[in-house]
């Protein structure tokens, strides 16, 4: 991670001071704050200021990033390549599909079939971007075998592929990312919700000329003989597509017909290869900001006033509070971080993220990763975990002056703002991202760190899947929707 330090006078330090309580003022905000957060009756001087936040822009790295996710995660496919301020987005996915067994010939005899045709079928969930925009999907056969339970770096390429395994020569099939969600009538197939890609038929004579002493004799005998498929699309496309590997759309279809004894053939047939326990996957997320603003703004010593925020693996923002520790010793009774987006019209085909997060840059942690939750600012439980809701991921939605509608996060760092005033905490750099789930040291309200840096360890879910969701918000040095840290206190 990389570090700002915004040069501050020591006469502009005092005067940011001075003018920070000058400006404070008595209140009575029962609609900003909730309902009866200082009861009127109580005859309590309670008083409402902003403290300035410094903010900087970055992009996540092989050297900062170790996202992974599992194979029963969502999995993305396709291409964005018009974000005009996020740049391109490319998603390729690596699968295995199996026989259900082993010892046994999968299709119903293996002398003298007749092939008509060979599907891929991924079970689609969404898509995120402009579906609107044709793409067209190559598929490739696997040269490079998964690893038998390993979780793949979301940000680097797992395994090597080699030759095309779709029909038209090669060249892809063209598919419009918008009609996925229709039904489909096929053979004893008539559903909704697939991607259906037609592989060459030279291929699945190759699988269906195997047989018990070979590649269905086991499972290493099968993966020895093919490794799975790698699906990538090579078009110009605006968006990226959800796909579901446990759903039951996910499966490489034949379709065939067997002789009779009269030298006829029955009517068509079909068997499958499913995704299941003994399968893996792995998508592979490439993110390019090349002439982007988000480019020209990444690792700027200036504080930002436009913060750009993309969904792992993506961006994030470096937030530092330096006037925090000279506020002294008041009572806290709210500290919420203000973070407000701002909006663009390309927001309507690239929305923003589910959740945003921030956790805080604590040097004094062991090992090589050294962010963890904000002090005190969450609390666990064993039914529901960490209390993500209530210290502020999911945000508000709002207008802006101009009417627009625009989501607003308001992160309660109450507790530890109030420790940072007594003297008895740290103020930490802040990190402010669109992260999969939680990662590193997970410092509990009731004292003591978890450790999720662990892939097998459970996991906390931030957003809901990975790639999709970006945003512009205001920093805080912006004329209007600036990010601030709003405190409400009561002098001692």
């Amino acid at each position: 991670m990389k570090k700002h330090y915004p040069v501050l006078s020591f006469i502009a330090f005092i005067f940011t001071v001075v003018f920070l309580f000058s400006a404070c003022r008595k209140i009575n905000d029962f609609t900003d704050l909730g309902g009866g957060l200082i009861p009127p009756v109580d005859h309590i001087n309670t008083f409402d200021t902003s403290i300035s936040v410094f903010a900087f822009n970055d992009t996540f790295s092989f050297t900062t990033d170790s996202l992974r996710i599992r194979k029963g995660d969502e999995q993305f496919l396709g291409i964005i390549n018009t974000d005009p301020i996020f740049g391109r987005t490319n998603a390729e996915l690596y699968m295995e599909l199996k026989p259900d067994f082993y010892g046994f010939y999968p299709f119903a005899r293996r002398d003298s079939l007749k092939l008509d045709s060979v599907v891929l079928i991924l079970s689609y969930l969404e898509n995120y971007g402009d579906s609107l925009v044709p793409q067209t999907i190559q598929v490739h056969e696997l040269t490079q075998a998964f690893k038998t339970d390993t979780f793949y770096l979301v940000r680097q390429q797992p395994l090597l592929y080699g030759a095309v395994l779709l029909n038209a020569g090669g060249t892809g099939q063209t598919i419009f990312p918008n009609r996925l969600a229709d039904s489909v009538k096929v053979f004893r197939d008539t559903t909704a919700g697939q991607l259906r890609l037609k592989l060459d038929t030279s291929f699945a004579r190759r699988l269906m000329n195997y047989d018990t002493s070979n590649a269905y004799r086991s499972d290493s005998a099968f993966r020895s003989n093919f490794k799975g498929f790698a699906i990538r699309s090579v078009s110009s496309g605006k968006a990226i597509i959800g796909l579901n590997m446990n759903g039951l759309n996910t499966k490489l279809a034949f379709y065939y017909k067997q002789p009779k004894k009269s030298g006829t053939f029955d009517s068509l047939n079909v068997s499958y290869f499913y995704f299941h326990s003994g399968c893996n996957a792995a998508s592979y997320v490439r993110r390019d900001y090349a002439g982007t603003p988000v480019a020209a703004a990444a690792g700027q010593t200036t504080q930002a006033s436009v913060v750009y925020i993309q969904n792992a693996p993506g961006t994030f923002a470096t937030l530092k509070i330096p006037d925090l520790p000279a506020i002294g010793n008041r009572v806290v009774h709210r500290a919420e971080l203000i973070v407000e987006q701002l909006y663009d019209v390309s927001d309507t085909i690239f929305t923003p993220p589910s959740s945003l997060y921030i956790d805080a840059y604590d040097s004094s942690l062991s090992g090589s990763y050294k962010f963890r939750t904000i002090p005190v600012s969450l609390d666990f439980s064993p039914n529901s975990g960490l209390n993500l809701v209530t210290f502020g991921v999911i945000p508000e939605t709002a207008k802006d002056a101009f009417g627009n509608t625009i989501k607003v996060w308001k992160f309660n760092l109450t507790r530890y703002v109030q420790h940072i005033v007594r003297g008895t905490q740290t103020s930490f750099d802040l990190r402010l991202h669109a992260p999969f789930t939680l990662k590193g040291k997970t410092g509990i309200a009731g004292g003591g760190l978890a450790d999720f840096s662990d892939p097998f360890f459970p996991r906390t879910f931030v957003n809901p899947a990975i790639a999709n969701g970006r945003i512009r918000v205001g920093g805080g040095n912006r004329p209007t929707q600036r990010m601030r840290l709003r405190i409400i206190y009561s002098k001692l």
